[in-house]
């Protein structure tokens, strides 16, 4: 697996978990607050901690 299939897997992962962690937020904040807005600190920061522990993970299994 070389950079640019590396660095495309974790964009894919990425834009992935941004957009269903943004979701979610919005809609807890919705439900649970009664207020219309997501939480995008929290959705960046678990998109990039997910995109590297997966493409991480990814790496080491096509390395086998």
């Amino acid at each position: 697996m070389n950079i640019k299939q590396t660095a495309l897997y974790f964009v894919n992962i990425f834009i992935l978990v941004i957009i269903v962690s943004a979701l979610v937020t919005y809609l807890y904040s919705l439900i649970v607050h009664k207020n219309v807005a997501a939480n995008w600190d929290t959705s960046f920061q678990l998109a990039i901690i997910i995109g590297i522990i997966l493409t991480w993970l990814n790496y080491q299994e096509r390395k086998k």
